[in-house]
């Protein structure tokens, strides 16, 4: 159920900061929540607002979409595509194909025509309970919060103002009565969510998109539907007429409602009590929740329940698929441990400013001077070796 509280406060609309008394929650703000209801109404209602689209096409005439040339196929024999070809000649556009919907300037694959099935017709009692959904949601805040409203400061939900406020003929008295019901911050992120529209639409008339903000629901309209007409996001509507359109905009319900008075009193009359039918709506009784306990976790992992189930069972050993050390390196590292690390190393010797590369030019020089070193090393051995001989050959001739 969506709330159980008994009572709700009426705010005065001259000052919102008082509560001048208490009404009785309608029975239908605790109504089941079932977004898959409300979900599937509203796709099928949102389709009733389409006109047929199609193109042109008349029949047998040289008006018809992609069919506005004199083109004759020329048969076989000449090993071309037996497609109609354009007549004439001297220009680059004779003998081109045409008519096929893979030619340049031919008519479409499948053409749409204005005798689709556009409507959809929805069950009366479906829409009801959906509708029905869509306002026991409005009453719980953190449903409401999670379609993006702002609740900061707003007191309660429902939030309920006394039925002078049906009366308010001017947008300035209007928006000092939603700020002063906690709604200011919702006022200010729809004004400044509007922005222009992608694609085509916005040459043609509906230039601009805005968030949906607060949803106003009146009895009487003695003036109020003036008054919030020209506030950015915010919409109305006659409890008489609620539309789930504007209650669940896009399919999401949880939309912030603010009602009156008599319009909130109204609910019960129009969509009963669980003890009763409707009397505005012939034979029609509100859902009942099929669960009195709706934490199904909670009930599955009781005690009684888990008594009955069977036990779990073990799932199946898998064995592991053998890989290749020399493809993958994981398995290299295990098999072979710092692998990685020196592959990183030699990695990072080619790179410049690196302390293995310092440290491989380091060796390198060390190499280098030890090989020239050696080099020298042999020649002045060599060179003492032949004078010792020769000082060795002078003595004995002497």
């Amino acid at each position: 159920m969506a709330t159980a509280r008994p009572v709700v406060s009426v705010y005065q609309h001259d000052n919102p900061d008082q509560t001048e008394k208490t009404v009785p929650m309608p029975h239908v703000l605790t109504a089941p929540l079932r977004p898959d209801v409300v979900k599937y109404v509203h796709k099928n209602m949102s389709k009733n607002h389409r006109q047929p689209y199609a193109v042109m096409s008349r029949m047998g005439s040289r008006y018809q979409a992609g069919y506005q040339h004199s083109a004759e196929s020329w048969g076989t024999g000449r090993a071309v595509a037996r497609v109609p070809r354009v007549g004439g000649g001297g220009t680059h556009g004779a003998g081109c194909g045409a008519f096929g919907n893979m030619c340049r300037g031919g008519g479409m694959f499948n053409p749409t025509k204005i005798w689709r099935r556009w409507h959809r017709r929805v069950n009366t009692t479906q829409s009801r309970h959906a509708t029905a959904s869509a306002l026991a949601a409005t009453a719980l805040p953190a449903l409401v919060m999670a379609r993006g409203h702002k609740l900061d400061d707003v007191n309660e939900l429902p939030l309920v103002v006394s039925d002078g406020a049906q009366a308010i003929s001017k947008t300035k008295q209007a928006v000092t009565m939603l700020n002063g019901l906690g709604l200011e911050e919702e006022l200010q992120k729809c004004a400044d969510s509007k922005k222009i529209k992608t694609g085509r639409g916005k040459s043609r008339n509906r230039r601009y998109q805005m968030r949906a903000g607060l949803l106003v629901v009146y009895d009487q309209d003695d003036g109020i539907t003036r008054a919030v007409r020209n506030i950015p996001g915010v919409e109305h509507a006659n409890v008489n007429r609620l539309n789930l359109l504007r209650l669940a905009p896009g399919g999401h319900f949880g939309r912030m409602v603010v009602y009156t008075e008599s319009a909130f009193k109204k609910l019960n009359e129009l969509y009963g009590t669980f003890r009763g039918a409707a009397q505005a709506k012939k034979g029609y009784h509100l859902p009942r929740p099929m669960m009195t306990n709706a934490d199904v976790a909670r009930i599955i992992n009781s005690d009684e329940v888990q008594a009955a189930c069977r036990p779990a069972l073990e799932a199946p050993k898998r064995g592991t698929q053998k890989k290749n050390p020399l493809k993958n390196r994981n398995v290299m590292a295990r098999l072979n441990p710092g692998v990685l690390h020196k592959r990183q190393m030699r990695a990072n010797a080619q790179k410049a400013g690196t302390n293995e590369q310092n440290l491989v030019k380091t060796k390198k020089k060390e190499r280098l001077t030890a090989k020239i070193k050696g080099k020298f090393n042999k020649a002045a051995n060599k060179f003492y070796k032949n004078m010792m001989a020769s000082y060795e050959v002078q003595a004995e001739e002497e």
